[in-house]
């Protein structure tokens, strides 16, 4: 019996270590995928538009979605009024869900830049019905521009942004055309600065390889232009995902739609500054990704598709599967230690046996996602080198955030509702700012915390199990992900009891009980 449950134990790990492997090599793919396509998403001067013959330019409408964004409004809205373009035909659309004094301050700025001869709309709702997708539904209803271009709250649109991006649209088969995220305060903390290899290696790397090479891209929320009757096309914004972008774009591409990717435009961002804050991105992005999955899958399966195209597009939806199966891998160390003790069978050994003829190919793919990230650094920054000190931060706080993306990942396969947490902006941009100052906003500790602790003592549990029993083959990984659990649990314990000591009254919990 005890030999049976070891090899199903056994048996559930290797296939968990087979699809972390699959997700390794799949980095390695990308960046070739990108050394060999990248010239195809660098903006082509032929195609930017001559804004000395206004009468034949398109409208255009630029929607901004906004929910309580005190902080950061005025500065998205001066943006995009500093937009290059002819004012009778740019539209701009203010589309506040607002709860808070933010819906006056925003009303104010679009009465004044109104009375200046800008073509800019408040339209304030107050049902919040579909969240940031209803809220672009109903916007696109009222949208006299043939293209829509989309910029969140914590983005700053270039002037020139669209004098580089609507010429794309001559070919009527693109229905969408995306540009790279940059960031405004990269260097604000270890936190800004761990998250820019993230947020760098998917739109250097991954966007390049996939929109580069053919397949299938998304569009990510913010930075991008649509052409309205793709979207029409592609059924509309819907609002049964928290990526309501993610699904679109998907929707899109399966009625034979193409976009557009420009590496080299670049439309900067703030990153979050707080580790809840992160972590209420980061399960938002998750799920959403999931959901769609759930509810996509099935029809890309079923779609004429090359191989090519169908499997890229399945690994891009089910990307953050690699979470919960981290958490596995780390769940198992403990269990399979004791029974190899117990029984006498040497783990191990066992397992080396079944593994063996892959483990240099396993290794190689476990080094997979560094060196993503890394070529990545060395594409955009003339001082790659010195950033890559940072690199091991992002390792340690990317297993830190598994705990929360795993129950993401739960909730988006079981079909569990939740509340919609949007990510706070602070207008952070220097390390002049200072967040204590700016608590108008928070996201209140959850179950995460005690669980992401709870993790690392696990993991110190089992560092301790490998010393007893002289298995030190995993330590190096586990003393990683310990770390990281600690590290992700401390900073928000951190910030809450920073955030309510100094002043509890401010605080507002920006959270929707609406489901998404």
């Amino acid at each position: 019996m005890t030999f049976a449950i070891l090899i199903a134990f056994l048996t559930i790990y290797f296939l968990d270590i087979l699809v972390l492997f699959y997700f390794g090599i799949h980095t390695y793919i990308m960046v070739y995928l990108y050394k060999k396509y990248k010239n195809e998403c660098d903006s082509e001067e032929t195609k930017l538009l001559d804004l000395s013959k206004p009468k034949f330019l398109p409208i255009v409408t630029v929607q901004l979605p906004v929910f309580n964004e005190f902080y950061v409004i005025d500065r998205l809205i001066d943006s995009a009024v500093k937009i290059r373009y002819p004012k009778n035909k740019l539209q701009i659309q203010v589309l506040d869900d607002s709860t808070d004094e933010s819906v006056d301050k925003a009303k104010e700025l679009v009465d004044y830049y109104a009375k200046k001869g800008f073509w800019i709309e408040h339209l304030h709702r107050t049902n919040r019905q579909g969240h940031k997708a209803g809220a672009l539904d109903e916007g696109m209803a009222k949208a006299s521009g043939e293209y829509i271009a989309i910029f969140d709250a914590d983005f700053v649109p270039d002037p020139d942004f669209l004098i580089k991006t609507i010429g794309y649209f001559i070919d009527p088969n693109i229905g969408m055309v995306q540009a790279r995220w940059g960031h405004l305060n990269p260097d604000y903390n270890i936190l800004t600065k761990a998250q820019c290899y993230g947020i760098d290696g998917h739109f250097m790397i991954e966007q390049v390889a996939r929109n580069g090479s053919g397949l299938w891209m998304n569009f990510n929320g913010t930075a991008g232009v649509w052409r309205k009757d793709c979207i029409i096309d592609a059924g509309g914004w819907e609002h049964d995902t928290l990526t309501e972008d993610f699904d679109l774009s998907y929707r899109a591409e399966i009625r034979g739609w193409k976009f557009q990717y420009l590496r080299d435009v670049v439309c900067k961002a703030e990153i979050p500054a707080t580790m809840n804050a992160y972590k209420s991105q980061q399960f938002r992005w998750c799920k959403g990704s999931i959901q769609t999955a759930v509810k996509l899958l099935p029809r890309i399966w079923k779609a004429k598709l090359d191989w090519k195209t169908k499997s890229e597009a399945i690994t891009h939806l089910v990307n953050y599967s690699v979470h919960p199966f981290m958490i596995i891998n780390i769940l198992l160390t403990a269990p399979l230690l004791l029974m190899e003790y117990w029984s006498g069978i040497n783990f191990y050994t066992l397992s080396l046996g079944i593994i063996g003829p892959t483990a240099t190919i396993l290794i190689i793919g476990s080094i997979g996602p560094m060196v993503f990230y890394a070529y990545s650094q060395k594409e955009i920054y003339p001082d790659w080198k010195r950033r890559l000190f940072f690199l091991p931060v992002m390792v340690v706080i990317g297993t830190g955030i598994a705990v929360v993306n795993t129950r993401a990942w739960l909730e988006a396969v079981l079909g569990i509702q939740s509340g919609f947490k949007r990510t706070p902006k602070m207008k952070i941009e220097s390390k002049a700012d200072n967040l204590a100052d700016r608590m108008k906003y928070t996201i209140p500790l959850d179950i995460h915390v005690g669980l992401e602790f709870l993790m690392g003592c696990y993991c110190v549990f089992c560092i301790y199990l490998c010393f007893a029993l002289d298995k030190p083959y995993v330590i190096g990984f586990l003393v990683l992900y310990s770390i990281g659990f600690f590290y992700v649990a401390f900073q928000s314990m951190r910030e809450a009891f920073i955030w309510r000591k100094k002043s509890p009254s401010t605080i507002q919990q920006d959270v929707s009980t609406n489901p998404a």
